[in-house]
């Protein structure tokens, strides 16, 4: 039987295993710098587990115990949703506020969601309310950082 790992940083759980080269830039985009460069990053745990592969939300929410939502406020889950769009919208459970209640954050966005939750400076229903008609976070303002990169000229 799976069970989530003991994890100190917030986990990320792999449940779709259909493209390793989409789940690399998956965890490349989750562990970009932030807008104010190091000063932001995502403090994730990738959870690579096979076990994982094809689980729904509801399967991995009631493996949470009290003593690992205890420990984080939220999971993400990479699934096969995540992989197969472009912006790679990470699946996010709320484990504490409104236990179970979902939201997607663009991978490149999921910083400000794991840093600010963590440090309990927002909370939950404020990403989630601020998600677009999609349910799908993509920042508090401008084009996500992915955007702003392609369109900085090129040097070597």
């Amino acid at each position: 039987m799976v069970t989530l790992p003991t994890t100190e940083d917030t986990p990320v759980i792999r449940t779709d295993f259909s493209s390793q080269e989409a789940w690399e830039a998956v965890r490349a985009a989750v562990l970009a710098p932030g807008d104010d460069g190091e000063m932001f990053t995502a403090r994730v745990e990738f959870v690579d587990d096979p076990g994982f592969a094809g689980r729904t939300p509801e399967q991995i929410l009631a493996l949470v115990t009290d003593e690992f939502a205890d420990s984080h406020p939220c999971l993400f889950i990479a699934d096969k949703t995540t992989v197969s769009s472009a912006d790679w919208p990470v699946l996010v459970i709320d484990l504490c506020e409104e236990k179970g209640r979902m939201f997607r954050t663009i991978a490149d966005q999921l910083f400000s969601v794991e840093s600010n939750l963590s440090v309990d400076n927002m909370d939950f229903s404020e990403f989630a309310d601020a998600a677009d008609s999609n349910g799908v976070f993509r920042g508090f303002g401008g084009p996500p950082r992915s955007v702003l990169k392609a369109k900085l000229p090129h040097s070597c």
